[in-house]
């Protein structure tokens, strides 16, 4: 058993959840293959004798089922890579992006700005103009009634899991859920 030290991976990226999503379906997608015919086991292993049988395999002769076999390994391989590949190509494309909110966007930095303009409290379908030139649309019913500020200051944060984006304005504790539109 070789006993050296393994050296520590370099931290991977930080990706948003469609990201780590599009790698798990590439992943989901490979893994019946992995489990199927794992690095160089025969079929005749992972089948129960009753369904080598029913399969027809047990009329293969020796060499037939060494061929099937090798045929079975080779595209595992395959297309084990082809989905590693394409996930990898998919989470770098991802992970490039950097439009905030956005679906398909991978950024997850927050958004400090001032609104445009006069706000007169959240309510569900308000669009909020912000001077990067930004727009974001209210989609819970959250509410801050009575409320009346010339410009203020917003942040907006994605949430810790999913995809949502929420509000909130400098001196509230009240976030609503938002939208990018622009």
């Amino acid at each position: 058993m070789n006993s050296s030290p393994c050296p520590t991976p370099p931290s991977p990226p930080r990706l948003r959840p469609h990201a780590l999503a599009s790698m798990l379906l590439a992943t989901l997608c490979a893994a019946p293959f992995a489990f199927a015919q794992q690095a160089g086991e025969r079929i005749e292993q992972q089948m129960t004798h009753e369904q080598f049988v029913a399969a027809g395999l047990d009329q293969l002769s020796a060499e037939q089922l060494r061929n099937l076999n090798a045929w079975l390994n080779r595209t595992l391989v395959t297309e084990t890579t082809k989905a590693a590949t394409e996930a990898t190509r998919q989470a770098q494309q991802d992970v490039g992006e950097s439009h905030h909110g956005f679906l398909g966007s991978s950024s997850d930095e927050p958004v400090a700005a001032q609104l445009q303009g006069e706000f007169h409290g959240f309510a569900k379908g308000r669009q909020y103009q912000l001077d990067n030139g930004q727009v974001w649309r209210q989609t819970d019913a959250s509410s801050l009634v009575g409320v009346r500020l010339d410009s203020p200051k917003v942040t907006i944060k994605p949430s810790l899991i999913g995809s949502a984006w929420y509000l909130k304005v400098e001196g509230y504790n009240t976030a609503a859920k938002v939208e990018r539109v622009k």
